[in-house]
Order: structure tokens, then C-alpha cells, then sequence
């Protein structure tokens, strides 16, 4: 876990901007028979952890906002990494040079209501921070709770993207600025 303190909490979860200790709490982050079953290309090794470990620290570095590393509050485990990080894409469709919103939740905390409480806290704070915007979100087709759950959040449909496996079809989700 970094030194200091949470940039956010909410009622049960400590929300920590990504540091170079994160790298372990990653990798067991997607561990697990399902885990990375909508996750495109995304693996459990050291490699890719640390590419997205990158990604996310040059995302605050660079535009002030990216995804929070979810620990319970008072406990090291990371156990979720939610937030808006700064995303581009590659292919068009408002998915290119924007703020996108993701989650992902540890497989062993799937069903508490982690991702909505914490995802509620983001948005209200990058809103109050950042100005309410524009803010894409991209769910792989069959990903039911995660479609629910932008709902929830104000996230409307507003296309489709396949991927690059020309298989597998990604949603994609705004929510806009009221």
C-alpha cells in the first residue's frame, strides 16, 4: 500500500491513486477462473499488471484523474481498481481522447455492491473537480451486471464497437453532462 492517505473514501472502501507497491495487489486482482472473461487482452502476470499500472499513473500525471486502487478501509489488499482514466482508443466512436469510466472488482468481493458505491463517489468527485463532461464507458457484450450498473450511473447506449478478434462485441455507454 503507498504512504499517505486515500484520495477518497466512502462508507466501507479507501480509494488510493496507483503507486509503484500496487504492482503485486494487480496481478491477484485478476486471478480467478472468471476474471478476465470481459476483459479483452488482460492477464493476471507481471507484464501486462505493469502496462496498466503505467497507463493509470500517467493518467493522473498527465490529465489529474484515472482509476482508484479499493482497499477496505484500514486494510492493504487492493480489492478493486474503479475510476475515470484519461482512454484512447483507436477507433473513433467517442472512445478516442476522453475520459472513460471502468471498474474492475476482485472475483471474491463480486456481489457487495463494491463497484457501485465507489463508481458513485468517482463520478460525484470528477464532476466537482473536473466539471461534469462527457464520459464514454465500453462493456464487453454479455457483461449484464456491468451494463446494469452504468445504467445506474447515468451511462446511456450510444454504439457498438467490434473488436479486433472480430468476435467480440464491445457496448458502448456516455453519460452526459446534465
Amino acid at each position: 500500500m503507498n504512504a499517505g492517505k486515500p484520495l477518497l473514501t466512502t462508507r466501507r472502501y479507501e480509494l488510493w491513486q496507483p503507486g509503484p507497491g500496487d504492482l503485486e495487489g494487480l496481478v491477484r486482482l485478476l486471478e480467478g477462473k472468471d476474471m478476465t472473461r470481459y476483459l479483452g487482452p488482460a492477464r493476471a502476470d507481471h507484464f501486462s499488471q505493469f502496462e496498466r499500472l503505467s497507463r493509470n499513473t500517467g493518467s493522473w500525471a498527465l490529465y489529474g484523474y484515472g482509476t482508484f486502487y479499493v482497499r477496505k478501509r484500514g486494510e492493504a489488499d487492493l480489492i478493486a481498481n474503479c475510476g475515470i482514466f484519461h482512454s484512447w482508443r483507436g477507433f473513433g466512436k467517442g472512445m478516442d481522447d476522453v475520459p472513460e469510466a471502468g471498474w474492475i472488482v476482485r472475483q471474491d468481493h463480486w456481489g457487495e455492491g463494491l463497484a457501485g458505491e465507489v463508481m458513485a463517489a468517482v463520478l460525484a468527485w470528477f464532476d466537482r473537480v473536473h466539471g461534469k463532461r462527457r464520459i464514454a464507458c465500453m462493456i464487453e457484450e454479455g457483461n449484464t451486471p456491468s451494463e446494469r450498473l452504468a445504467a445506474r450511473l447515468g451511462f446511456k447506449p450510444c454504439g457498438q464497437h467490434l473488436a479486433e478478434d472480430d468476435r467480440t462485441v464491445l457496448n458502448l455507454f456516455e453519460r452526459l453532462p446534465a
